[in-house]
């Protein structure tokens, strides 16, 4: 590995690490005014993040470090995922939870990636820190996820994001002239929409402490509670509600709530892919609130309380839950376990496919049923009145033919380690689109990852971070070509 390499990537690491260090700070402060002892693990666990973090930047200095060039790109994506997250997990291992590293590794992945699963138990007796802990590698994880989705990956070309590179780098056709300015107004954006969200959860009766935390977890579609049944804990129809709100709301791209302010709100629905995003939210929660009311028996506003709530949280991959929906019935399952798959919009916190990229394969099928019939059509497929080229259509089948091979590798892998097929079918499925929640008595919504063996959570880890950096940007640095001068 050439130094000329790696020197200015460990230099942006250790400023990462040295701010996660100072984040630590914040739920020490927070258990020592609640008289909790871990404050003292936080304070350890900040110090030795920071000294780590301090020292990476001291060695790896040097005139060209903030300079870096597309193979360099690569590799800080990857590694500082996976780098911060061994740090993040040291308050977990260390608490009064008195958990292995392996399962703080795993809570600590499936909080910086947004994912939601865990496996602690006893969340509604645990100490505040851990819990604001939580709710702070969400959070983090979420502006991290928005600005990689903004400025990282259109620039690597990662699964057709090349085409969104067009359409945010274009002056005539955007809010602001600068991509450092986009991350900075979408961050205000962000801070926005989460004290909007804690103040609104407050309002209707959640204690400020859940409220913020909860806030936190929602906008960057993370799904951590301070209970462990979720948000079914506060049998609140009004929190439900507020909560499916700022859900869809972090489920769309944030560069658009920058260009409301310039344009007004024909910003959102001049999108087609925020359309199609509301309308598969919209027939999905009709089909279960249906199935629920004339094949379950169950009251028509109770039906259709739980079925959007329920939707809307898989579909966006924050992964709350207020009741177990896997008790709902096998259609109700299936149309969760699809769900799992879908994802918000490009540019959000969400995980998943991606809608954006689901219209590119319905553009490519249908382009190629007209070639089929007139061989000759000379027919030009557009993106929001933007022509697609080849090279993204290449690029989305591409990504979509590795998704899913990563998911049967997945599925085979916890197969092997032992789990039943309900228990890898979706263990699989939520790890690698980054949803929480599985399906089945083990993981499902009722139950937890605790059980499972360290390979399994491990195995696991590794789907969440596949999934958060969307594949090739981890699967490239395994080509012996790209460590070549």
């Amino acid at each position: 590995m050439s130094v000329s390499l790696i020197r200015p990537v460990l230099h942006v690491i250790g400023v990462l690490i040295v701010i996660l260090g100072l984040a630590m700070l914040v739920p020490a402060v927070v258990d020592r005014i609640y008289a909790n002892p871990d404050w003292r693990v936080f304070v350890a666990s900040g110090a030795v993040t920071m000294f780590v973090g301090i020292t990476l930047i001291l060695v790896f200095r040097g005139e060209h470090t903030l300079v870096l060039t597309l193979r360099q790109t690569f590799l800080l994506t990857t590694l500082s995922w996976v780098i911060l997250t061994a740090f993040a997990a040291l308050p977990f291992q260390f608490s009064t939870f008195d958990i292995g590293y392996v399962d703080a590794y795993f809570e600590a992945m499936s909080g910086i990636t947004t994912t939601g699963s865990t496996v602690l138990v006893g969340l509604d007796t645990a100490p505040p820190g851990i819990l604001l802990w939580r709710a702070i590698l969400q959070w983090l994880g979420g502006i991290g996820v928005i600005v990689m989705g903004v400025a990282i990956l259109p620039i690597l070309n990662v699964g057709g994001m090349q085409l969104l590179r067009t359409e945010w780098s274009d002056t005539s056709d955007k809010a602001l002239p600068r991509t450092a300015e986009i991350a900075a107004a979408m961050f205000r954006v962000y801070v926005a929409l989460t004290i909007a969200c804690a103040v609104a959860l407050a309002a209707e009766g959640m204690a400020p402490f859940d409220a913020v935390t909860h806030a936190m977890t929602t906008l960057s579609t993370g799904g951590f509670s301070t209970s462990d049944a979720s948000i079914g804990h506060y049998a609140s129809a009004a929190i439900e509600w507020t909560l499916v709100l700022f859900m869809v709301l972090g489920g769309v791209t944030f560069t658009l709530y920058i260009q409301v302010f310039h344009r007004g709100v024909g910003a959102l629905t001049r999108s087609s892919q925020v359309r199609t995003f509301l309308l598969l939210l919209a027939l999905a929660s009709l089909m279960v609130t249906v199935w629920r009311w004339r094949i379950e028996d169950v009251a028509l506003a109770e039906a259709l309380r739980s079925a959007v709530f329920g939707v809307v949280s898989i579909a966006t991959t924050t992964g709350f839950t207020t009741t177990d929906y896997s008790a709902w019935g096998p259609f109700a399952v299936v149309i969760f376990f699809l769900l799992t798959f879908f994802g918000g919009c490009t540019g959000s916190t969400s995980g998943g496919i991606k809608v954006y990229r689901l219209q590119i394969l319905f553009q490519a099928a249908q382009q190629q049923m007209v070639r089929l019939f007139s061989p000759h059509r000379v027919a030009v497929a557009r993106y929001d009145g933007t022509p697609i080229p080849d090279a993204v259509f290449h690029s989305v089948a591409s990504f979509f033919f590795l998704y899913i091979a990563t998911f049967v590798i997945l599925v085979l892998g916890l197969g092997l380690i032992g789990l039943d097929l309900d228990t890898s079918l979706s263990g699989a499925a939520t790890a690698l689109a980054n949803v929480g929640p599985g399906l089945g008595p083990v993981i499902g919504p009722a139950g937890n990852f605790a059980p499972l063996p360290d390979a399994a959570k491990m195995l696991l880890a590794a789907g969440m971070l596949l999934g958060r950096l969307e594949l090739w940007t981890v699967f490239i640095l395994l080509l012996p070509s790209f460590w070549r001068r």
